[in-house]
């Protein structure tokens, strides 16, 4: 694919004191998509500092003068067989250019991971029609979607039973606990799509690294003294929404059909109650292969908003 950058246009790479600025664009997007922003400036400043994002190679920022039009990412973890992407641009011509340079980067990243081929994803809201054009038109296809689950607190919400035989281990401190949370999640979440294995050193510095992170708020669940599922609550939807957020629950498939995935999610709903907050939000795929939409269904939560996967797969040369 090649593309020209229009006339007049210049770009350079982004830095931490673009934060604002490209919050900014990416804010005024979500609004005129789905009517809010969808963002916050400490989300902006989390992805400019996430682990592994190289500013100097792995960002794009498109300005007109002073004013930034356009702003494009490429992000890998573990392997690099698998990168996500994100462009936002209003002119097409722009954000055609910005796509043009993150496949040769991608490309490039994993050809040095010793990949022959790489899968790059995006997400996009459903409403958001260009978008959707412009991943169309540069041969990607929808690959999963994603509903956004909230449930709303009005009430006080009482604690859940603790399902018999199991103990209940909050936080995870030590570094014992974070490996066996590592090898958990790992387990838990492999073969489902878009998931991408990470040593333990990378996953630890990722969650370290980000601001709504706190390893208190992780919840373990043990069945004869092994660690079986988990639930990590943060902090992403507090500043927009006063919502805790479900990042991820995982449980080992010996251990489901047990009612612990429903235990963890009622136990952190009664958690942000008890907080102060008015709901608690997830983000569910929908083709998953555990029957999850309808897990999160069954205790009360609502869809809010769909967000489609584009994928596209290229060789590495």
């Amino acid at each position: 694919m090649t593309a020209e950058l229009p006339t007049g246009l210049t770009f350079r790479r982004p830095t931490k004191d673009d934060a604002e600025a490209i919050y900014g664009l990416v804010a005024a997007h979500n609004t005129a998509v789905v009517g809010w922003p969808d963002f916050t400036f400490d989300d902006m400043v989390d992805e400019l500092t996430e682990p592994g994002f190289d500013l100097d190679q792995d960002g794009w920022l498109v300005f007109a003068g002073e004013t930034l039009t356009g702003y494009g990412t490429v992000f890998g973890q573990g392997d690099h067989e698998l990168l996500d992407i994100d462009v936002y641009a209003a002119d097409r011509a722009v954000a055609d250019w910005l796509l043009a340079k993150i496949i040769a980067r991608a490309q490039e990243l994993a050809g040095s991971h010793g990949q022959t081929e790489v899968k790059l994803d995006t997400g996009t809201y459903r409403e958001d029609v260009a978008k959707r054009e412009l991943l169309a038109g540069n041969g990607f296809a929808a690959g999963t979607t994603y509903h956004r689950m909230r449930i709303d607190h009005t009430d006080a919400v009482p604690a859940p039973e603790v399902p018999e035989g199991v103990v209940v281990r909050r936080g995870a401190a030590d570094e014992e606990t974070r490996r066996v949370l590592h090898a958990v999640f790992t387990e838990s979440f492999t073969g489902q799509f878009g998931f991408t294995a990470r040593s333990y050193e990378e996953w630890f510095t990722a969650r370290e690294s980000k601001s709504t992170f706190d390893w208190s708020q992780v919840t373990l669940l043990e069945l004869d003294g092994r660690v079986v599922a988990f639930l990590e609550d943060t902090n992403e939807f507090i500043e927009d929404e006063n919502c805790n957020y479900v990042s991820r629950l995982g449980v080992l498939a010996e251990a489901r059909g047990r009612g612990l995935a429903k235990f963890l999610l009622r136990d952190a709903f009664a958690a942000g109650a008890a907080a102060g907050r008015t709901g608690t939000i997830l983000h569910v795929d929908t083709n998953n292969p555990t029957p999850a939409l309808g897990l999160y269904l069954s205790v009360g939560m609502k869809p809010t908003l769909v967000i489609d996967v584009w994928r596209r797969t290229l060789p590495v040369s």
